[in-house]
């Protein structure tokens, strides 16, 4: 939804959710396009619609980005600009928190620069980047690639790299991840964010995602 101010960065799992993901022409958020965007609406934990779309950059995409994600310029000649596919898209997704993979640092930006270009306006939603959710909730592990969560969680990686794809693998990541926060999510009452099991000195414990900018802890026999 647009809005003079952006949404705010949640670490909870919440069941009704708009999964997103985008490709584009390059990294820089300053002055590549989008070639596509994808969204998977879920409720309940189970996605109910699909959005997808191709984008026409009005510029050339470069081969070695073709070779990554498979879109060439041939295939998004006749497709909407993203002015038009942006609009659909925020239709499609209306309040909903945003999920992506490290959205924060690279989606969300693109949509905040286009969406202030052609409205003079940002976007509100809230969101949840699994990227940062995955490294609170997962400690340890070596990478947190999308593609190494889902190897983790034995989900299939075949079309990685195409955004409905790539939909599909997140959405499935993050309800494991979901699952990982023991049962029903608990919520901080400080902060809003999620609790989860720890072991400390004394025992298992509930503490905060936000951990250490929340210190909130519970005794997980309470």
């Amino acid at each position: 939804m647009l809005s003079d101010v952006c949404g705010r960065k949640l670490n909870t799992y919440l069941p009704d959710y708009v999964v997103f993901d985008l490709e584009t022409t390059g990294t820089s958020c300053y002055s590549d396009a989008v070639v596509e965007i994808s969204a998977l609406k879920v409720k309940g934990g189970s996605v109910v619609d699909e959005f997808t779309t191709l984008v026409n950059p009005k510029r050339h995409i470069p081969g070695f980005v073709v070779g990554i994600h498979g879109i060439s310029d041939d295939m998004v000649k006749d497709s909407p600009c993203f002015r038009e596919a942006l609009s659909d898209f925020l239709e499609f997704a209306g309040d909903e928190v945003f999920v992506g993979h490290n959205i924060q640092s690279f989606d969300l930006k693109f949509l905040y620069r286009d969406a202030q270009n052609y409205w003079g306006k940002t976007i509100g939603n809230d969101y949840i980047d699994t990227l940062s959710f995955a490294r609170k909730v997962l400690k340890g592990l070596d990478h947190y690639r999308l593609s190494d969560l889902a190897d983790y969680y034995d989900i299939p990686i075949i079309g990685a790299h195409r955004a409905l794809n790539d939909c599909r693998m997140n959405q499935q990541v993050f309800e494991h991840l979901a699952k990982e926060l023991g049962g029903q999510p608990q919520i901080c009452p400080r902060c809003g964010s999620s609790l989860i099991r720890r072991n400390g000195r004394f025992g298992e414990f509930w503490g905060c995602l936000n951990f250490p900018d929340c210190k909130f802890t519970r005794d997980a026999k309470k």
